[in-house]
């Protein structure tokens, strides 16, 4: 997920501007070759360097098209393109606000003063700004509700101040506030979802919050500071992206951008190379956190942003428990953490790093899952693997250990990025949610872009070719790779793998960024970023994109949410979402009549006024969308 600072700049792009990546080669003289449209639709073709191949599930735009309706699984009239300022669902459904940034979880709490953005008490009381990846959870008979509160827009958050920059040590207080986890009771009166305000499962998760680090690193040299000299609580989570659910009803929430909060108050620091690799620098993305708290502060902290970075795993139905800081799975810039049982037993955990030219990851458990065991440290032992894609569709998880690295445990856990670069992984381009479909062993990933690809190293000094499951040299518009374990055993160090869409601009470009044969001037879009199946094993695709509507962009609309059928390769856009969002975040109901997801900072450019209207600010928000008729929409 792309995040906006203060100065309307990405986090991507926050990281070339202190950290560029040097170039590598003009592949400009090579494409047009390589990626014609004529190759492409030809399937199994030469593609660059590498022999593409879209497989059985790929239709023709003639049969896309021409798709009968009665035997398609996606019954409903695909919406529309469109730059409106609101959400736009098919017919026969609705939607509504469950939860938007500043509603009070507490009687005691105020109501969100948007002219102020609130204080820093108001805030620690409130539903937090920016909700993104969420999961739902069923218990004595509640419904709880847990989000992400990824980021915040400071023109908002920081109404009052100028510029909305941060001036007093209450603006710090409030920012971090309003990122973390919001943990909320909610229900359904009259056939609407509201928040229970005052349930003794309403939480705010914030950077304040104590949590326990498990796991390789914990204790480690690397993770001590002068504030926890043991190294082994951390204070705080923040940027959180994606999530992940597991079986024994816990909540993982994925820390991604988290190199932009820190910074140092001398500006002749030299940041070590492997902080540089995650992004660190002596400047931070605009939220100044350094002035009023010294564990931003590089020079007094230097070892702080080691401690962030991580999956964190949390009980939603224990709202005393302590949150705990998993770092078994690896520190990276992490989106979502896709959990599947194997059939062994062992517990998977598919996860992406979000960079250009980073790493797609797999945890397997050391011990096993068992209905009603004791799970509370399945998550804290295991082996963290990185992806290797070979150009005849095979594939193969790399194993990160002390002999394949040369680097200890608790360095591997800590330093991931290094050890994946050791051991020779497949870059790719900027690996997003991952999902298992529930009803076949496999997995895909959306690779929602890279515009570097074939010209630029990666972070790390890795070459980013144009090849494999990242086909395409400065690659706007993403693609969804799909990977099938073999022995359809999730625990096996091979796979075969193909590309099940590339998206694209069949109306625009007669190119490879046309996109796949599936792709076609009525579904087009770009961008893939969330990624859920269905109890029915449709996949749930969610954009996070270029929505200005121009050049190679135009006819796309704002960001959306698509359904595709993983078996006949069928897309059809299902929602539009209001102007300058990002669609993110799902989950349903227990009877799978109402789907959560998240509206992500609309009008991250000052032009929207969604959801209340007329001129007021707009906020970030959960919805719930259902079918008018009552039947089950997922």
């Amino acid at each position: 997920m792309t995040i906006k600072s203060n100065f309307e700049i990405g986090f991507d792009e926050f990281d070339e501007m202190v950290r560029p990546a040097p170039a590598v080669v003009d592949f400009d003289t090579i494409t047009e070759a390589a990626m014609s449209r004529r190759s492409f639709l030809g399937g199994g073709v030469a593609f660059g360097a590498s022999a593409f191949v879209m497989g059985s599930t790929a239709l023709s735009v003639t049969n896309a098209v021409a798709a009968d309706h009665k035997q398609s699984r996606l019954a409903f009239e695909m919406v529309k393109a469109n730059t409106l300022d609101t959400v736009t669902v098919p017919k026969g459904y609705s939607w509504q606000v469950v939860a938007s940034w500043g509603d009070p979880l507490w009687s005691k709490a105020p109501s969100l003063d948007t002219s102020t953005g609130g204080t820093g008490e108001s805030q620690e009381m409130a539903f937090g700004d920016h909700n993104d990846g969420m999961a739902l959870f069923r218990h004595n008979g509640k419904t709880i509700l847990a989000v992400n509160n990824e980021y915040t827009n400071y023109n908002t958050l920081l109404a009052n101040r100028e510029g909305g920059i941060p001036t007093t040590s209450d603006d710090i207080r409030k920012s971090k506030a309003a990122h973390g986890v919001s943990v909320v009771e909610v229900s359904q009166t009259e056939g609407k979802w509201h928040i229970v305000k005052d349930s003794k499962y309403n939480r705010r998760i914030t950077a304040e919050t104590e949590m326990s680090i498990t796991g390789p690193a914990r204790g480690h040299k690397l993770m001590q500071t002068a504030a926890d000299p043991k190294g082994e609580v951390a204070k705080g989570t923040w940027n959180n992206c994606g999530n992940g659910q597991t079986p024994w009803g816990t909540y993982l929430t994925c820390e991604e951008n988290f190199n932009g909060y820190f910074s140092s108050s001398d500006k002749d620091y030299k940041v070590s190379p492997e902080l540089s690799r995650y992004g660190v620098n002596v400047k931070d993305s605009g939220y100044r956190w350094a002035m009023a708290d010294d564990r931003f502060d590089l020079v007094k902290t230097p070892n702080e942003p080691n401690r962030f970075g991580y999956i964190v795993e949390i009980d939603p139905t224990d709202p005393n428990s302590m949150p705990k800081k998993r770092t078994a799975l690896g520190r990276f810039k992490h989106e979502n953490a896709e959990v599947t049982v194997a059939a062994n037993g062992h517990v998977v955990v598919y996860l992406g790093d979000d960079e250009r030219g980073e790493f797609l990851y797999r945890f397997v458990s050391e011990g096993k899952y068992t209905v009603g065991g004791d799970h509370s440290e399945l998550l804290a032992k295991g082996t963290l693997f990185v992806a290797k894609f070979h150009e005849n569709h095979k594939g193969e998880w790399l194993p990160l250990t002390p002999e394949t690295t040369s680097m200890t445990e608790a360095e591997i856990a800590i330093h991931t990025r290094l050890a994946a670069s050791k051991v020779g992984a497949t870059t790719m381009d900027r690996p997003e949610w991952v999902a298992a479909n529930p009803n076949k062993v496999e997995a895909y990933c959306c690779l929602t872009n890279n515009k570097n690809r074939g010209l630029k190293t990666n972070a790390g000094g890795d070459a980013t070719p144009p090849t494999g499951p990242n086909p395409r040299v400065k690659n706007n518009f993403g693609q969804i790779v799909r990977w099938k374990p073999t022995n359809e055993d999730h625990t096996s160090n091979a796979f075969d793998w193909d590309l099940f869409l590339l998206a694209g601009n069949p109306a625009v470009y007669d190119d490879a960024n046309a996109g796949s044969s599936n792709i076609n001037q009525d579904n087009m879009f770009n961008s893939p970023d969330g990624l859920k199946f269905d109890s029915k094993g449709l996949l749930w695709i969610q954009t996070d994109g270029n929505y200005s509507n121009k050049e190679g962009f135009a006819g796309q609309g704002n960001n959306q949410m698509l359904v595709a059928d993983t078996e006949t390769g069928e897309i059809r856009r299902f929602l539009v979402g209001p102007k300058e969002c990002e669609i993110t975040g799902s989950a349903w109901s227990a009877d799978k009549k109402t789907m959560f997801i998240s509206v992500q900072h609309p009008g991250e450019k000052g032009n929207s006024n969604w959801p209340d209207g007329g001129n007021s600010a707009p906020r970030s928000s959960v919805i719930a969308i259902s079918r008018d008729d009552g039947s089950v929409i997922g």
